[in-house]
């Protein structure tokens, strides 16, 4: 099984390109990778807030900002000579944070939401959805178990990038979905879709890794 990913090597390169120029800019004042990464958790916790309230357009306008700091602190990593196997950890850790702030903030809404620092989040009475809930935990659940996969098999001396639902792809959808989101009276129904969709895919690209990890560690074996 080979790597396959849904935006495409292409895509990813294409991006870069757009994202390389801030990239630069950044390296010529000085500012060091951590310092985007602990502002791509930042506004990951800022999109949950959005999300918490219903304002789904605006929660994936800040999950944009997100996500190109995210790209932005290996960019710049790289160009400044900065790279180190402890900001690798540094910024796939608190990526996990962030996923978890944003999906957190989702949750939030669809339990039918409440008080939080005196103000009513989310005043929608068709907030609560139980099973938006079930679809969300699903989502955490599978968008961990594809980090951790690929973590258990690079420990076990297997590069294991494979899968539909990889990071960016995770990001991509949920940009999409909560930019319709802000549609009026189809918006919420277009981001419950987003996320039965995210529950699904993360959950077998968790599963395409295993397959992938026992093929290549039974290759090794019978290797001579």
């Amino acid at each position: 099984m080979g790597e396959f990913e849904l935006l495409g090597k292409k895509n990813r390169e294409r991006y870069l390109r757009i994202v390389t120029p801030a990239g630069n800019f950044f390296a010529r004042i000085g500012v060091h990778p951590n310092v985007l990464s602990v502002t791509g958790l930042i506004l990951s916790i800022v999109a949950g807030l959005f999300y918490a309230m219903g304002h789904f357009f605006w929660g994936g306008c800040v999950v944009i900002l997100a996500g190109t700091c995210d790209v932005l602190d290996g960019l710049l990593a790289r160009q400044t000579g900065k790279a180190s196997r402890f900001g690798a950890f540094f910024d796939s850790t608190l990526d996990r944070f962030g996923e978890v702030f944003i999906f957190m903030g989702l949750a939030w809404y669809f339990s039918g939401g409440g008080i939080f620092f005196g103000q009513v989040l989310n005043p929608s009475p068709h907030a609560r959805s139980p099973l938006a809930v079930v679809f969300i935990i699903l989502a955490i659940a599978g968008s961990f178990m594809v980090s951790y996969t690929r973590a258990r098999a690079e420990g076990l001396g297997v590069d294991c990038k494979v899968g539909l639902m990889q990071r960016p792809e995770r990001i991509t959808l949920l940009i999409l979905g909560s930019l319709l989101g802000g549609i009026p009276v189809v918006g919420i129904a277009i981001i419950k879709v987003t996320l039965i969709v995210l529950a699904v895919l993360t959950n077998i690209t968790a599963l395409q890794r295993m397959v992938f990890v026992k093929k290549a560690l039974l290759r090794e074996t019978e290797s001579p």
